[in-house]
């Protein structure tokens, strides 16, 4: 079997599956979110954390809850870190420095998981389990709770009242996450995955001297890592490491818990909005943008030059033999898609249009399907803004699911979409005209600028993977990319937040024979292209300076 043809097969197993969860895992969300019960254990958190479930909140007290919980998680994991030299549990390691600890902190609570430190040798027992484990989950919540809000500011009508943040978080992590993060770390155990609470021990010769490898709570973590779109991995190889990622079925499920709730949220809106069709024409939009681009990653992976990569049969260069280019290309376009960190290859050993698809992916706002909740919604606000450019075309008032999108709809939608590219231009201009920030790029030219590119295109975007070539472990990136994955992931919540209150409170627009039907291909293919537009109109230079002079000059 050719490495071309068993890609392929991979790819057409992972859309078979993700197809059977779509409607049952979509319908159950829905119910979630739609219940008024709240299960005793629930109970027990509410009282615990003294919130009323049951009392509706409109946008301004919804973001508070987001932005109060968030803080608290911020300042919780930097003083974990800060103290993980007292902890037991600690494998002998040191407290984290405070920029480092910062950096760690900011990335986890807002499910970017970038990681400047290398995980085996940085973080305890406690600090893995009790604080990055931790906000694996509730980070993932939140943004699903988010994406939640603004359905609901679609279905309803004549009020502001989005529900309430604590009862989303809770169910969003009690239901949903917990649930399947749980069948998901029986099944990466029982295919080899490590899970246990062992020390550091030695394993035998390397290169004269012996090596050392410390042991983990690894499957749990893997499982909702991938799950709830977060990335950071126990050991720094992430998911290439065999304790991590041990054969091409785990690899192949790794690829399936990243996507299985991105996807299935847009059967979860369709329902909510109570139209399925109006699902169909999001999930079609955002399936149709992840097969392209896995197709095109194939393809500038397959299509090898030269002697040396026609001898390996493709660029198999800092890609790992067990999984071969056919699924590390699957793999990087769903982490790249999503604001999953996760890794099974090394990015930056890719092509240099392969290294451009990933950066591309990210910059389009990681909308297909995106990362939990915040693929959902951001592909929503593009929803939006396509519906205004086609209303400009045809002269008329643009509406979305009976909901008019006017001056006040249209500038918050607009604030969303500026503000990561603003995010990352800014940073990279300011990293390459500093002298101290260069000198941390190990490749020189179009490929340095594409790591730095790269690194804030990640952390402004929340994905939280890396090019890898880039040493981001200084103070200079230690602050400026935490402080863009803090930007990057609250700033939009504001504007999201604001637009499903503005949509609540409008009365339905009756719907007439002049209204654009956004149920249809056509305006799926209208959404596409206005994504692709924006998205290429915005970064086109900063890749061409990149990614594209890298390719073109290979």
């Amino acid at each position: 079997m050719s490495p071309e043809f068993a890609g392929v097969l991979q790819l057409l197993a992972l859309i078979a599956a993700l197809a059977l969860a779509y409607r049952p895992l979509g319908d159950y969300m829905a119910r979630v979110y739609s219940s008024e019960k709240h299960y005793k254990p629930e109970k027990w958190i509410y009282k615990a954390i003294g919130a009323n479930p049951s009392a509706e909140m409109r946008w301004p007290a919804y973001l508070r809850g987001v932005l109060a919980f968030s803080a608290v998680s911020v300042l919780f994991l930097y003083l974990l870190q800060r103290v993980q030299g007292s902890l037991p549990g600690s494998l002998g390691f040191v407290s984290i420095d405070p920029d480092q600890a910062f950096n760690t902190a900011a990335s986890f609570v807002s499910n970017t998981n970038w990681q400047s430190y290398y995980g085996e040798q940085a973080m305890g027992h406690v600090v893995q389990t009790g604080g990055l484990a931790v906000q694996n989950f509730v980070s993932a919540a939140v943004g699903m709770a988010v994406a939640v809000a603004l359905v609901r500011g679609f279905a309803r009508s004549r009020t502001g009242e989005l529900g309430n943040f604590w009862s989303d978080l809770v169910r969003g992590t009690v239901r949903i996450l917990l649930p399947i993060a749980v069948i998901g770390a029986l099944v990466l155990v029982a295919c080899g995955v490590i899970q246990n609470f062992a020390g550091i021990h030695e394993v035998g010769q390397f290169m004269g001297g012996t090596q050392q490898w410390n042991g983990g709570v690894v499957a749990s973590q893997e499982a909702i890592k991938e799950l709830g779109t977060n990335g950071g991995g126990y050991f720094n190889a992430n998911s290439a490491h065999p304790f991590e990622n041990p054969t091409p079925f785990t690899n192949l499920f790794e690829i399936f818990l990243i996507l299985v709730i991105p996807f299935s949220l847009t059967r979860t809106f369709g329902r909510m909005v109570g139209s399925i069709r109006q699902g169909y024409a999001i999930l079609a939009t955002m399936a149709t943008i992840w097969v392209v681009f896995v197709a095109l990653m194939m393809w500038t992976e397959f299509s090898h030059h030269g002697p040396a990569l026609q001898a390996a049969g493709g660029a198999m260069e800092g890609k790992e033999t067990r999984f071969g280019i056919g699924a590390s290309s699957i793999f990087s376009v769903s982490t790249t898609l999503t604001s999953t960190g996760a890794v099974d290859s090394f990015h930056s050993s890719f092509t240099g249009l392969g290294g451009g698809i990933q950066l591309l992916g990210m910059q389009l706002g990681e909308i297909a399907p995106g990362g939990v909740g915040s693929g959902l919604y951001g592909m929503l606000i593009m929803a939006i803004i396509a519906v205004f450019i086609a209303g400009l075309m045809v002269g008329r008032t643009p509406e979305y699911l009976g909901k008019k999108i006017g001056t006040r709809q249209i500038k918050l939608a607009a604030c969303y979409i500026l503000i990561t590219p603003a995010l990352v231009l800014c940073f990279t201009a300011a990293a390459m005209a500093l002298p101290t920030p260069v000198t941390s790029m190990a490749n020189p030219g179009a490929h340095g600028f594409s790591e730095i590119l790269y690194a804030y295109t990640s952390g402004a975007n929340n994905n939280g993977s890396a090019f890898a070539g880039l040493n981001a472990d200084t103070q200079w990136f230690n602050s400026t990319i935490g402080i863009a994955m803090l930007l990057g992931r609250f700033l939009p919540m504001v504007f999201v937040l604001a637009l499903a209150g503005s949509l609540a409170e409008q009365t339905p627009v009756p719907e007439t024979a002049g209204t654009l039907r956004t149920d249809k291909p056509l305006y799926a293919g209208l959404l596409v292209g206005t994504i692709i537009i924006i998205t290429g109109l915005t970064y086109f230079p900063a890749l061409a300076l990149g990614p594209l002079a890298e390719g073109l000059a290979s």
